[in-house]
């Protein structure tokens, strides 16, 4: 065994389903029975082929955790290993992985404000679900997806926006829908995740517009048009 391998878990797929652009992809895994997870948090995976000697890493969010399973929405969208390994796989197959980690989790606030695309919802279906309801019932969820086939299940209040063939990188459509927001006049707690430079457009529209401390937007850029590395 390599070295790197001793730091994952190997896991069996037990679900493996395609909704628009979305699979949905159950692990098993009785190593997962015991492991911690918040939500909002991830997983890595190794989607290159057995036996590499270097891991081939891409990073999902969590959409649901149960028992010794965790369930995954994966958008297919790209050419790259990830893509691949996302549409290719089927029921049975083996696939090593680490335990959910991560800080892209709720903390305490007045209201919560959650802002992405189809990558991003997938943390924010579970990070809306964990809400007490009072919480949950003053969040507000700005949400862009190409059509409407890729609108996962939140809980809450969603303004769904559609790109109608636009590019979801540096999306102004998602931006404008924030600036239309009528949100309270006292800061809450904000959750920006997606592409990269959209990320940072709408934390600048928090922070310069509205008068949001920087410490009240937490953000995650997952990816951004031709850079690597990024989960």
């Amino acid at each position: 065994m390599k070295l790197w391998e001793m730091l994952f878990v190997r896991a069996t797929v037990d679900r493996a389903e395609s909704t628009g652009r979305f699979r949905h992809v159950r692990l098993r895994a009785g190593a997962l029975r015991d492991a911690e997870w918040r939500p909002g948090q991830q997983v890595r995976l190794h989607v290159g082929a057995e036996g590499a000697l270097a891991p081939v890493l891409r990073t999902y969010s969590v959409w649901d955790r149960a028992g010794d399973t965790v369930e995954l929405r994966v958008l297919l969208h790209g050419d790259g290993p990830g893509a691949r390994w996302t549409a290719a796989v089927r029921a049975g197959d083996e696939v090593l992985l680490s335990k959910p980690k991560g800080d892209f989790v709720t903390r305490t606030a007045p209201y919560h404000l959650f802002v992405g695309e189809e990558t991003a919802s997938v943390a924010f279906g579970p990070m809306l679900r964990a809400l007490p309801e009072p919480e949950r019932a003053a969040s507000r969820a700005v949400v862009e997806v190409a059509g409407p086939e890729d609108r996962l299940d939140l809980d809450g209040d969603v303004t769904w926006v559609q790109r109608d063939g636009e590019s979801a990188a540096d999306s102004k459509g998602l931006v404008r829908a924030v600036q239309l927001l009528d949100l309270p006049g006292e800061p809450g707690r904000a959750y920006v995740a997606g592409e990269a430079r959209t990320v940072q457009a709408v934390r600048q529209h928090l922070v310069r517009d509205r008068g949001w401390p920087r410490r009240s937007v937490l953000t995650k850029p997952f990816w951004t048009p031709g850079k690597r590395g990024m989960e």
